[in-house]
């Protein structure tokens, strides 16, 4: 017995209306074209010269304050070299007040011990090497300028771009970022929105080298100092969760 034709189209027509109401009700799939549900902008042209400037760049500064040194293995942290301090001398001390300078807060030097200069680092890092104060906005705090990163992924050419760390490796010229403190953002696994960041607690290192299963970044007021930091990466290559890092981000650097 023949099917009658226009049923069998009633029926076809009538299958696609459903999975193209079913599509429209599901949550777009995570992955490293998206965030949060949001797609992730296409990336910037390649300019390895800029990467390459900042851990350069980086590097200068660890070496200008000493080559302090930490390890992080599991559950301990070890400073096999302690370098020179924020407040060791006048040097020093005016060099941070350049990381201030590039946050707009001239007033502060080495010698203000209690105002935390990480982000300051990062920032001057930045705009020593060029990058475009709409590519990564310079702050005082990490969270601020994350918050931004994070809301303007979905533009073309954005340098840089969130990435879960539960799911991605870090390269050199990344930015590796962990919560401090109470006040500290989401979990390890999680897709951190520009919300909850704004005013979090937080702390980023530069990845400045990878070898095997070993990631060194380098951040300021580190122990007091610009410090290069050592960490263990899982079997596959991934940041592993460890007391003294709480990871939560990972600026993946598209240059």
């Amino acid at each position: 017995m023949t099917a009658d034709p226009v049923a069998k189209w009633r029926l076809v027509l009538g299958l696609a209306a459903f999975l193209a109401l079913f599509g429209c009700a599901t949550p777009p799939a995570e992955g490293p074209g998206s965030w949060g549900g949001r797609a992730i902008g296409e990336p910037p042209q390649p300019n390895p010269a800029v990467r390459l400037a900042l851990i350069a760049r980086a590097e200068q500064e660890w070496q200008f304050f000493g080559r302090q040194t930490v390890v992080i293995r599991g559950d301990e942290e070890s400073i096999p070299h302690v370098g020179a301090w924020e407040d060791e001398d006048g040097a020093r001390s005016d060099r941070v007040n350049d990381y201030w300078r590039a946050v707009g807060r001239p007033r502060l030097t080495g010698m203000d011990c209690q105002a935390p200069w990480s982000a300051a680092f990062i920032s001057w890092l930045m705009q020593a090497e060029g990058v475009p104060e709409h590519q990564f906005p310079a702050s005082a705090l990490h969270g601020s300028y994350l918050a931004a990163i994070i809301e303007d992924a979905g533009y073309p050419g954005r340098y840089f771009v969130p990435r879960r760390v539960a799911d991605y490796s870090p390269s050199p010229g990344d930015l590796i970022c962990a919560s401090r403190g109470p006040n500290g953002p989401l979990g390890f696994d999680e897709h951190t929105e520009a919300d909850a960041l704004r005013r979090a607690t937080a702390h980023c290192d530069l990845v400045v080298a990878k070898a095997g299963r070993t990631l060194e970044s380098i951040g300021g007021n580190v122990r007091n100092s610009i410090s290069r930091t050592s960490v263990e990466l899982d079997w596959a290559g991934r940041l592993q969760p460890v007391p003294r890092r709480s990871w939560f981000l990972i600026l993946q650097n598209r240059l």
